[in-house]
């Protein structure tokens, strides 16, 4: 985990989890926000690629949910199971944002392909989101053909909104494995 972003999240938390349980977990460290663009991500993927197969779980948070739509879109086999928190596609109507987000959101997705590559989706969206709004967890859920779980209070899922561990995640992950 060399991405100082890493560090204001739950994921070492997370990480630690579910190697504790016995599972492989990679968390790239991706280009971000110099040089974030999904070309940059892709290459950065790579590496991780192969790791990918029908008992894989992903989780992505923010912009991870629109990256890994594009890894799904393109997989050779289906996954088990993502997790999308806080996740997003389209313009979030904040310019500085977008600008930089543009590559991951505003394209064409394949939904009918995404949704035949992964057998479970859970996406998590909170009631105060500062960035994301709920209704682009509505949205991304429903294109997923999957509820939308809404935690209150949560924020960004951040350290800033008190996230350096997320237990809700880890249960619903525990179910999966």
């Amino acid at each position: 985990m060399k991405n100082s972003a890493s560090r204001l999240h739950w994921f070492p938390w997370l990480k630690e989890k579910l190697e504790e349980l016995g599972c492989r977990v990679f968390v790239p460290a991706f280009p971000t926000p110099e040089n974030q663009s999904l070309q940059n991500w892709l290459a950065v993927f790579q590496e991780y690629q192969e790791n990918l197969d029908n008992d894989s779980i992903v989780v992505g948070h923010s912009l991870g949910p629109a990256f890994l739509l594009s890894i799904l879109e393109k997989a050779k086999k289906p996954i088990k199971a993502a997790f999308f928190i806080a996740g997003f596609t389209g313009s979030l109507g904040n310019h500085s944002f977008d600008e930089v987000n543009r590559t991951f959101v505003e394209k064409n997705f394949d939904w009918k392909k995404i949704r035949k590559n992964c057998k479970s989706f859970f996406v998590f969206n909170s009631d105060n989101d500062p960035y994301v709004p709920i209704e682009k967890g509505k949205e991304l859920a429903e294109k997923l053909g999957t509820k939308l779980i809404i935690v209150k209070g949560a924020g960004h899922f951040n350290k800033a909104a008190g996230y350096t561990k997320f237990e809700l995640l880890l249960e619903k992950i525990k179910k999966e494995l």
